[in-house]
């Protein structure tokens, strides 16, 4: 399953990394294990912003789209908010994609910074 895939490569990276780096620092990481696994990953993906009927123009980046499936969100905070979870789900939204996981690599034990977000179609 993707999601285990991704989960693991996360778990492996903060394994590595451990917690206290800058969100940009996780995303490049992350996106080394995920291409070593055999995955394709698309890093900062421009997404249009579509509105009223008009093109507003580049409106968000997604910080990893895997396999054109799971958008990942990475965070490095001190715990994860409710307006994170939202932003998640509003990219989902948008891009029409089904599920996301947001990540916070700021926590000693990994497990405690994963949030599964769902795109109820």
């Amino acid at each position: 399953m993707l999601s285990g895939e991704l989960i693991g490569a996360a778990i492996e990276v903060h394994r590595v990394l451990g917690p206290g780096l800058l969100e940009s620092a996780y995303e490049l990481a992350l996106e080394r294990e995920l291409v070593l696994r055999g995955l394709s990953v698309e890093r900062q993906k421009p997404v249009s912003l579509e509105y009223k009927g008009a093109l507003l123009g580049d409106g968000f980046r997604i910080d990893l789209l895997i396999n054109d499936q799971l958008i990942v969100e990475v965070k490095a905070v001190d715990r994860i908010q409710p307006i994170h979870e939202a932003q998640l789900l509003t990219y989902l939204r948008l891009t029409g994609k089904q599920l996301g996981l947001l990540i916070n690599f700021n926590e000693r034990v990994l497990k405690s910074g994963l949030k599964r977000v769902a795109n109820r179609l």
